[in-house]
């Protein structure tokens, strides 16, 4: 990424720093945030990809420039690299800096404040070359435009997947007929939608004590030091979805990534991908591959969230069958203040429980179908990218003034898995909420996009739905939190009536159970 001085093309010589992190990603990021407050920082790229070849070409590249390093300056965890492996060692923790001469020992001293290592490698020069040298001596010179803008693309032939004329349909009447609380329990042990603790419970959550929202109750949320603000991550994706729509799919993979931030109570600035497919040299593959990357990018722009790196895994099959296409998305949100974090679960007896977006009574590819029915048909829900920017606007924004309580997208499972979620907490807070819907399956399992379930204090219920209609996003009461049980009624029918510790168990041993069930 380049600054506006970074297109200068005078003369004038710049540094070009390497930075290398034995320990956190985390202090990296820190450390960098700290020089950004500085004028001293005139580029910044990290290093993925073909590691110092990729970021020093992209960099030059993109300013118009050249740069000329030299890979003895490069700080080295291994003997007896050669250039070529230098260039293209992908150690991670690192960033490629540009910074203005004269200003190297005020970028140490930042990296030095945080345990970091930072070296001066070489320079940005007025030729337009990646230039890399060997103590002296040259041993590798192309222009930068040669690889970053002049590289071969593929375009290799694509076709619609066959099946998709039959998996695109549901015939909702042929689906037997299961108990909703049967039909919750069985999703809520699901490894989709179970709790992950038996997981994180074995590594540090904590981020040298930088956490600020204990894992399992939001997005990921650590504090930025010596300021007021705090980074929310995300990080989602469907394969199913991809595998009945793939250019939807990849859409509603980013706009979940974003909403689980903004529940947060963040605003999202950026994302990163990890796109997984099956072999591309097949059409039907290729076409899954263009459709998911064209329906992100489109996304992205709609959402104002750019991707700034990540990664493509091709080829993932087993015996000719290829795995669902996957991308991952990634979102990192900035919170300005870090008080006003907010998490998933409800907090406050007698606090309105308000859903903020509509249900369309969407079944295709949910959760609920799979577990429930062993189908994965239809087509992915529709999403409305407009909307989805307005709900996450109103959210963020009343999240950064102290209106919202907690606050939880409806993603796998629909909004009963929702609610659910949001009653498991120390707490114990239950809720008694009130539907609309065509049938209770539709109704609790819908995977309607664009809906976050919120809680208010009763005095603050109007200020938010003001705020709300005022964007033009879909707002109304459907419950209160309280006592111990989850009670959800469908058109004035009870649905769902069970104790939120019996259904918090399911969901919080479920994963265990599973790998035990499966290392058996």
């Amino acid at each position: 990424m380049a600054s506006a001085e970074f297109d200068d093309k005078s003369a004038e010589k710049r540094p070009a720093v390497q930075v290398g992190d034995p320990f956190m990603e985390k202090l990296l990021l820190e450390a960098c945030l700290e020089l950004m407050k500085t004028d001293a920082l005139i580029g910044v790229q990290d290093m993925g990809a073909a590691g110092l070849t990729c970021s020093t070409c992209e960099m030059g590249a993109r300013g118009g420039a050249g740069i000329e390093i030299d890979v003895r300056h490069v700080p080295q965890r291994e003997t007896g690299m050669t250039p070529y492996e230098i260039m293209l060692s992908e150690s991670q923790e690192r960033m490629l800096l540009v910074v203005k001469k004269g200003r190297e020992a005020e970028v140490e001293r930042i990296f030095e404040k945080w345990d970091l290592h930072a070296a001066h490698i070489g320079e940005v020069t007025t030729d337009g070359l990646l230039r890399v040298r060997d103590r002296g001596q040259v041993v590798a010179e192309i222009p930068n435009t040669a690889l970053v803008d002049e590289a071969p693309v593929y375009d290799r032939p694509t076709k619609r997947p066959a099946y998709l004329d039959h998996l695109n349909t549901i015939d909702a009447a042929s689906l037997a007929t299961v108990g909703a609380k049967d039909a919750l329990l069985k999703i809520l042990r699901s490894p989709t939608v179970a709790s992950k603790r038996w997981a994180y419970r074995q590594y540090d959550t904590m981020v040298r004590t930088n956490t600020i929202a204990l894992a399992g109750v939001s997005a990921g949320v650590v504090r930025v030091k010596a300021t007021n603000r705090a980074l929310a991550i995300s990080t989602d994706g469907n394969g199913r979805y991809c595998y009945l729509n793939p250019r939807r799919g990849a859409m509603l993979a980013l706009a979940e990534a974003a909403r689980n931030v903004v529940c947060a109570g963040a605003v999202p600035i950026g994302g990163t991908n990890c796109l997984n497919f099956g072999n591309p040299e097949r059409p039907e593959i290729m076409w899954q591959f263009v459709e998911c990357v064209e329906g992100l990018a489109e996304a992205c722009r709609a959402l104002d969230i750019p991707i700034t790196g990540g990664n493509v895994s091709l080829y993932n099959e087993t015996d000719g069958n290829a795995i669902y296409p996957t991308p991952i998305i990634g979102v990192v949100g900035l919170i300005e203040d870090a008080a006003r974090v907010i998490t998933r679960t409800f907090k406050r007896e007698g606090d309105v429980i308000v859903l903020l977006g509509e249900d369309r009574g969407e079944l295709g590819g949910s959760e609920y179908l799979r577990t429930v029915h062993g189908l994965v048909r239809g087509d992915a829900p529709a999403l409305d990218l407009a909307r989805e920017r307005a709900l996450q606007t109103v959210v963020s924004r009343s999240a950064a003034v102290g209106l919202l309580q907690s606050a939880h997208d409806c993603s796998d499972g629909g909004i009963s898995v929702t609610l659910a979620e949001s009653c498991f907490d120390t707490r114990g807070l239950g809720a008694t909420i009130d539907l609309d819907g065509v049938s209770a399956d539709i109704a609790l399992f819908s995977e309607s996009a664009s809906r976050i379930v919120v809680s208010v204090n009763p005095s603050d219920e109007g200020e938010l739905l003001k705020r709300a209609a005022g964007a033009g996003v879909p707002a109304s009461r459907i419950g209160r939190v309280g006592g111990s049980r989850l009670q959800i009624s469908i058109n004035g029918d009870r649905a769902i009536d069970i104790a939120v510790g019996e259904a918090e168990q399911v969901w919080a041993t479920a994963l265990e159970k599973y790998f035990k069930r499966v290392a058996a």
